[in-house]
């Protein structure tokens, strides 16, 4: 089936771009999302979920390359789960109070932890201002033949959360009017819509749970942040 492509990238305006002038010291690395909403999508659809659906959400950084303040943590993952008030991105709420559990990577050392923990605060401060628990996790985060244009991607934490995807098609397509409706969670270097296999969250300390498949409500993305 056709992937779309030329529809999916996101405008300049939704992307983080380092392309000049690279800092000396930077991280970088692989991303993705789910949410309980669509994000590439028509308003027709989004409007009818509005208040209803998408208010929780499993996102995650995979590090590829860098370190934090000084703090090498190449090779390790980090994932927020939040359950907000409101319609995560919906502009029209823009204070939109939520509670998230940041999931660390079982192989880091406490300093590690630490700095995994600042780095995803950093990266979407709005969503992470209220952690209620910091669990531990083996992460994982592998993206098929390195490249996120096609999509296919998967982001486990554990058992305590995954998020699968594959590429949209045109069989994704229900309205003829769908785009991305919904910006990425994070701050990205770039990002692509992905259709969400799986997307669930089996843990404690945000009051819910929730197992959301087949929808076109993920992301799958990149990240080249200064680390300074």
């Amino acid at each position: 089936m056709k992937l779309l492509c030329t529809a999916a990238v996101l405008s300049a305006a939704a992307t983080v771009s380092f392309a000049a002038g690279l800092p000396a010291r930077s991280l970088s690395g692989n991303y993705m999302e789910a949410r309980t909403a669509d994000v590439y999508t028509g308003p027709c659809f989004a409007n009818g979920e509005l208040e209803i659906n998408g208010k929780e959400a499993v996102f995650g950084w995979k590090i590829a390359n860098g370190a934090w303040k000084g703090v090498n943590i190449a090779g390790l993952g980090v994932v927020g789960v939040v359950r907000s008030q409101h319609t995560l991105g919906d502009i029209h709420r823009p204070i939109n109070p939520a509670v998230a559990v940041l999931i660390v990577d079982s192989r880091a050392t406490a300093e590690q932890r630490t700095a995994l923990v600042a780095f995803a605060k950093s990266q979407a401060p709005d969503l992470l201002n209220n952690v209620v628990q910091v669990k531990s996790a083996p992460i994982e985060l592998t993206v098929e033949n390195g490249n996120i244009h096609g999509g296919a991607a998967r982001l486990t934490a554990g058992s305590l959360a995954e998020v699968s995807t594959r590429g949209m098609t045109e069989a994704d397509r229900h309205c003829g009017n769908e785009d991305i409706f919904y910006p990425p969670l994070a701050k990205l270097e770039h990002a692509m819509p992905a259709y969400a296999l799986e997307n669930f969250y089996k843990g404690d300390g945000l009051d819910e749970t929730w197992s959301v498949r087949f929808r076109r409500s993920s992301f799958v993305g990149t990240f080249r942040v200064s680390a300074e």
